[in-house]
Order: structure tokens, then sequence, then C-alpha cells
């Protein structure tokens, strides 16, 4: 986007900071933004600004922001640059700087997370998805994505969690403790046998609570909820995701193609 010679700072915060901070990351960041990153916001890295400022990318709480650094490099202005004739300078900063690298952090934690695997470990196609043993959805789900699954284009890899009733835990311990917890999963979504909640060993039950803590920090609400990697126009990989029952639409959106 051309920059014009004149821009606007819409700013909801200024910081003023005399004195020096000390910085906690590997380049030393400037006094004000120190200050920002030592009441809890994280920086994500550093981008070019018109009107002398520089920008940086950062984020608190899953909420994203960037923050403009003054020429004299003493204060930082949190908000959205605009240009002369209104246009937005932030977004796409936002995007590179803050939402890519946030979401890649989130596709690591789920595949460190506890999942099994549902479908071709070779399939070219990976969606996470949280799965309760309880909710009708998951087993809707699991069912309408046979025809990708069984033709090895989607593998899709069931966090299992337990947040729907109070034995939702249980039958999640019991699924990952399980022999062969894939085939467990198989016959319990496919209605060929009910999982019975049954204590676990305390490693089991651990992975259960890691799995719900995963769910909460990210703010999710609904089982299912599904996450995919989509490419964009400009080559960059973004993360989607769908909390609930996919739509007809959604489905095909998701899995990337009609059904094999």
């Amino acid at each position: 986007m051309h920059l014009k010679r004149h821009s606007v700072i819409s700013g909801f915060l200024l910081l003023t900071v005399l004195g020096s901070t000390s910085a906690s990351y590997a380049d030393e960041l400037p006094a004000p933004i120190q200050a920002l990153a030592d009441q809890g916001l994280e920086i994500h890295g550093q981008f070019e600004a018109p009107g002398g400022l520089r920008g940086y990318g950062a984020s608190v709480q899953g909420q994203e922001m960037a923050i403009y650094l003054t020429p004299d490099g003493e204060h930082a202005v949190m908000g959205t640059l605009m240009d002369s004739e209104g246009n937005d300078l932030t977004e796409a900063q936002l995007a590179e700087h803050v939402r890519a690298p946030l979401e890649a952090q989130t596709w690591q934690l789920l595949s460190e997370s506890h999942w099994i695997q549902d479908g071709d470990v070779d399939a070219p196609r990976v969606i996470y998805t949280f799965t309760d043993a309880n909710c009708p959805y998951c087993r809707q789900f699991w069912q309408e994505t046979r025809p990708w699954v069984d033709a090895g284009e989607v593998q899709l890899r069931h966090i299992m969690v337990g947040i729907l009733a109070p034995d939702s835990p249980g039958k999640a311990a019991a699924i990952l403790g399980a022999d062969d917890p894939a085939a467990t999963l198989h016959a319990h979504e496919s209605g060929q046998e009910e999982i019975e909640a049954s204590a676990q060993p305390r490693e089991i039950e651990e992975q259960v609570y890691a799995n719900n803590q995963l769910f909460e920090e990210l703010g999710l609400y609904a089982t299912p909820t599904s996450v995919f990697q989509r490419g964009t126009e400009n080559g960059n990989v973004r993360i989607e995701r769908i909390q609930g029952m996919p739509s007809d639409e959604r489905m095909i959106d998701m899995m990337g193609s009609e059904a094999p």
C-alpha cells in the first residue's frame, strides 16, 4: 500500500518513560517497549512504519495490538495507524507480525497435546478436533468425515477432553488409556461399543486435564471444535477453527474438497 506523507495515529494509551529499563530479550528493546513487556505484553516482532515511527507487534491474553515508538525513542502509542485517506496501515502488520506467530504457536501446542490418530498417518491434510465422548455432535462429525478419512485424504487428530458431563473426564481417560485408543474411539463413535468411565493411571488422567486446560486457554466453548491450516493468496499459511458441528459448506472447506 502506498503511504501518504501525512498520517495520524488513533491511539488509546500513551506512555512516557523516563530512564532506562533492561531488556529481557536477545535484542534490547527501547525503554517504552520494554516497559510494556514488563507489564505483561508479549512482543512478537518489529516492522517499518511511516513518519519516523517504529512499529512493534504485540499481544496480551490473545488480544493483538500494534505499538508505535516515536522518533525520539521515549514514547510509545498503542493503536491503529491511519493515513490521510483513512486507510488502515496496521491491519496487515498485525497479520504478519502477531497473528502468524501466534497461530504457529497454537499449531505447535495442538501437535504436542494428547490426541488419537484417526486415518492415514500420511494423509496430506491434518485436522485437530476436540472430542468429548459424551458429545453427540462429535459422533456426528466423526461419521460425516468418514469419506475423506477412509480415502486417505484427511487425518483427524482427536484431542480427547472431558467437559460436558461429570463422567466425561473418565470416559476420555478410558479411551486414551485403552490398549488400542484408535480402535476404542472408533468403536465408541461408530456406536459399536459405548465406552464407560474408568479409573486410569495418573499419567493418563493428567493427559485429559492438560487437554482440558488447552481447550480453555484457547478460549473454546463447544465440541467438536476443529482446527485446520489454510494457504492464503500471498503464500502464507494460516489456521482456522470451527466450533461446533460444521455446515455442509464449511465441512467441504475444512476437508479441502468435496467428499470422495
